[in-house]
This record gives C-alpha cells, sequence and structure tokens, in this order.
C-alpha cells in the first residue's frame, strides 16, 4: 500500500510523462530530405511551387522593410526573416473564408489574406487607411497589445460554431506572448466552449531579449494546451511541410472538435523589431549560425530543387520582381492623403459631441477648409 502510494506520488514520473508526451514533428530535414513519408502534404507540384514562391516574397518583404525602417520611411517593423515556413504555410492551410487574428509581426500572412500591401504600410506608419479593410477581408489590424489577439480569436471562433458556419478563426502570438494572462484566458475560453480555433505559439527563442528558458519552466509550450483540455501539438517551424500538414490537420480538428494550440520551433534572424534592440547584445554567434543553418528558404530549395522543380535562374527573377512590386506599393502609400488633426477628430465618435465639433471646426480653419 505505502509503493502504490509512493508510485502514485511520483512527481517527477508524471512531470516526465507529460514532457515526454509532446515530441516535435518534422518531415523536412536541414537537408531538404523526407524524414516522415506518412506526414508529407498531399500538395501537387504546382501547389510546393507556389508555397515555396510565397515564402520567397515574404523574405523580400522582410529585407526591402528593413531599409525603410532604417530610412525612417516605415513606421513600426517586426522582423520575419526566419519564420517564414511557421508563417507562410500556416497560413496555406487556411481558407480564404477563416478569419485571422494577427501580431504585429504576421504583416505577410494579413497581405497573403487579402490586405492591400500599401495597406500593410501605412498601417506601420499610423495611418487610418491602414486599416480601411476590403469587405471580403476575414481580419482584424494586427494586434499590439501582447496576447490580446487570443481572446478576440476564441470569441470569434465560437460565433462561427453558434453560426454553424465551417470556418475557424487563427491567431498568432510568440513565446513571450504564451506568457500573457490573455492567452491563457484566451485558451481556457477556447477550451470550456469547444470554439472553432486554430491558436499559434511561434517560438523564436526570445521575448525581445528574454531568452525562453526565463520565459516558462515548461519544456514544452504546446503542453500549456493541458490545462485548457484541449490538443497541443509542437512542430518544427522551419520545416514548411510538417508546418502544412499539421495545420491543415488542426483546421479539420477545431471544425468538429474544438480548438488547437501549435507550437512552432523557429527563429527570427533579425531584431525583435526596427525601434532599438540589438540581438548581438543577447545571442550568442554560434546560437545564430545555428539556426542560419536551418534556415526555412534553403531546407524548402534543396527539397524542390531535388524534384527538379526549381532554379536559381527563377529564384532570382522572381526576387527582382518582388522587390519591384514592394517599391511600387511604398509608393501608392506614400502618395495617401496626409492626416490631419481634424480627420483623427473626426474620427473619435460616429457623432462628434459638441466639445469635440468645436475643436474640429477649429483645426479646420487652421488647415485651410
Amino acid at each position: 500500500m505505502a509503493k502504490a502510494k509512493k508510485n502514485l506520488l511520483d512527481f517527477q514520473a508524471h512531470l516526465d510523462g507529460l514532457n515526454e508526451s509532446y515530441q516535435m514533428i518534422q518531415v523536412l530535414d536541414e537537408d531538404g530530405k523526407i524524414v516522415n513519408k506518412d506526414l508529407v502534404p498531399d500538395l501537387s507540384d504546382e501547389e510546393l511551387v507556389s508555397l515555396f514562391e510565397d515564402m520567397l516574397w515574404s523574405r523580400a518583404l522582410n529585407d526591402r522593410s528593413t531599409i525603410l525602417a532604417r530610412q525612417g520611411r516605415l513606421g513600426f517593423f517586426a522582423p520575419t526573416a526566419g519564420q517564414e515556413a511557421s508563417q507562410i504555410a500556416s497560413h496555406a492551410a487556411f481558407e480564404k473564408e477563416d478569419v485571422l487574428f494577427p501580431g504585429y509581426r504576421d504583416i505577410p500572412q494579413l497581405v497573403k489574406h487579402g490586405l492591400p500591401l500599401d495597406k500593410a504600410f501605412l498601417w506601420s506608419r499610423g495611418h487610418v487607411s491602414g486599416n480601411d479593410y476590403p469587405e471580403d477581408l476575414h481580419a482584424m489590424p494586427p494586434q499590439i497589445i501582447i496576447g490580446a489577439q487570443y481572446i478576440q480569436a476564441a470569441g470569434a471562433g465560437l460565433g462561427l460554431k453558434k453560426r454553424g458556419k465551417k470556418q475557424v478563426s487563427f491567431t498568432y502570438t510568440g513565446d513571450g506572448g504564451s506568457s500573457q494572462g490573455d492567452v491563457y484566458e484566451g485558451l481556457n475560453t477556447g477550451g470550456a466552449f469547444g470554439v472553432q480555433t486554430v491558436f499559434f505559439i511561434q517560438n523564436n527563442g526570445y521575448a525581445i531579449s528574454t531568452p525562453r528558458h526565463k520565459q516558462s519552466a515548461a519544456v514544452t509550450l504546446a503542453q500549456k494546451a493541458a490545462a485548457a483540455g484541449i490538443p497541443g501539438i509542437q512542430v518544427d517551424g522551419m520545416d514548411a511541410l510538417a508546418v502544412y500538414t499539421v495545420t491543415k490537420a488542426a483546421r479539420e480538428w477545431a471544425l468538429e472538435n474544438g480548438p488547437v494550440l501549435i507550437e512552432t520551433i523557429t527563429s527570427r534572424f533579425g531584431a525583435h523589431s526596427m525601434s532599438g534592440d540589438d540581438p548581438k547584445r543577447y545571442r550568442e554567434q554560434a546560437d545564430m549560425d545555428a539556426w542560419d543553418k536551418k534556415d526555412p528558404l534553403i531546407r524548402m530549395r534543396k527539397y524542390l530543387t531535388d524534384k527538379g522543380l526549381w532554379s536559381e535562374e527563377k529564384e532570382v527573377e522572381l526576387v527582382e520582381r518582388y522587390d519591384a512590386e514592394i517599391q511600387e506599393a511604398v509608393k501608392q502609400a506614400d502618395n495617401a492623403p496626409k492626416q490631419k488633426v481634424s480627420d483623427f477628430l473626426v474620427n473619435m465618435f460616429e457623432t462628434p459631441d459638441k466639445i469635440t465639433q468645436e475643436q474640429i471646426d477649429k483645426f479646420r480653419i487652421k488647415e485651410g477648409e
């Protein structure tokens, strides 16, 4: 009896069992070779090429946006290089009618979901037109409050369920965001009501400069799903094929059973944002070099090249075209009407109160209207 009780109270065994339940899913290794044939996604050659083209576009957007930020021509910008598989391959598994709740680093998914690129640049600059979305775009503007998008997505997922829609909501945060109370509340609400939502934690190893091991004692972030009574899964976030396969399966599960939490193990090659931090001050060069070898573009490029679907010449031409298109979108954003103080006041209330209307009239006179 005493021995049986001791076994039940072997807390280390409980902890080990939980940790062992969350093993990282991988399909494509660093050399572009298939390591799990059973999980290769059912994508045609054309779809595989299209996926890689979108990943290249995302890298081109990151590179051009970095230059614009350094020139002072962009507002807030959070680099995305290194997270192309995590972001683009996951988004590719959803439908246009699904509802996206992005964080501020998730501009690539938002544009691929239907936001005109010039509006994405305007959003970064704080221009109100950056929030003027097309009617058929099922998405909210990027959330600046860390983790708040989880609560929004859970609410939307509940609404979709109650209305009998064959749609899901999906949302992203980072490893740092997973420490926020809003994330736990979103997961708990999602589990309690069985909402049609797929939650992502993009674990790039750092919450600005705070390393992952100082953020949580949990061996994986995927296991945080257990407390909410929902499935949690960890996937190699540098592997586009694995990310797509896991996301596709999670979407199907969410439609029938309720939410899923996906942790993608990835890396951001640049700073947290272009607003000041220097990753060389808190990351070891050896660590950065190791992640460079796991670059999702290198991995996917090797895979497609081995299949005879890709060439260096095609890539060079494509990247040049992407950069030209991105710069054209910048010009469109540059030509947007300048914002006025009176515009901010007009947008404050649907019907201005007396004091606000007096201020509107005052500033319109100053602005020459």
